[in-house]
């Protein structure tokens, strides 16, 4: 009677880094919700008459798929970097996509331009949780040495 340990399902490698594969998911989620916008906009027109809701809906959607990277990572600058750079990677590669098809996403903004507003905004969460991490980190190191000290 052999007993066997069930086998976990296999994942890609690269996919085992948290980070990637959380990089993954959020660029996915973006790209759907993106993708859905899009579809909504052109394809449903009685909608055309909740505009205003309609544009909000999808931006604050955008808006909280883009943050999981930064609320999971933000302790962990380097994870926070390289799961916002490759969720926002793909989104970019999308609209991309997108504006080739729709000329009105060229209009206001062209694929490396949204890349770079997302990559330079992730960066700038990224370098305040690293500053913000070594703060923290020499300030606990100062409390344990004074700790210490006072013996």
């Amino acid at each position: 009677m052999g007993f066997e340990r069930a086998s976990s399902p296999r994942i890609a490698p690269p996919l085992r880094n948290v980070a990637v594969r959380t990089g993954v998911y959020s660029g996915v989620g973006l790209s759907v919700v993106f993708a859905a916008w899009i579809f909504i906009a052109k394809q449903v027109p009685a909608l055309d008459s909740f505009l205003e809701e309609r544009n909000l809906t999808a931006v604050i959607l955008l808006g909280g798929i883009a943050l999981v990277p930064v609320l999971r990572f933000l302790l962990a600058p380097a994870k926070l970097w390289i799961s916002s750079l490759i969720a926002w990677t793909i989104f970019s590669v999308i609209y991309a996509i997108f504006s080739a098809y729709f000329n009105g996403l060229r209009e206001h903004f062209g694929a490396f331009q949204v890349f770079v507003l997302g990559a330079v905004l992730y960066m700038l969460v990224a370098a305040v949780s690293w500053v913000g991490n070594i703060i923290w980190r020499t300030r606990a190191s100062r409390a344990v040495h004074d700790g210490h000290s006072a013996g």
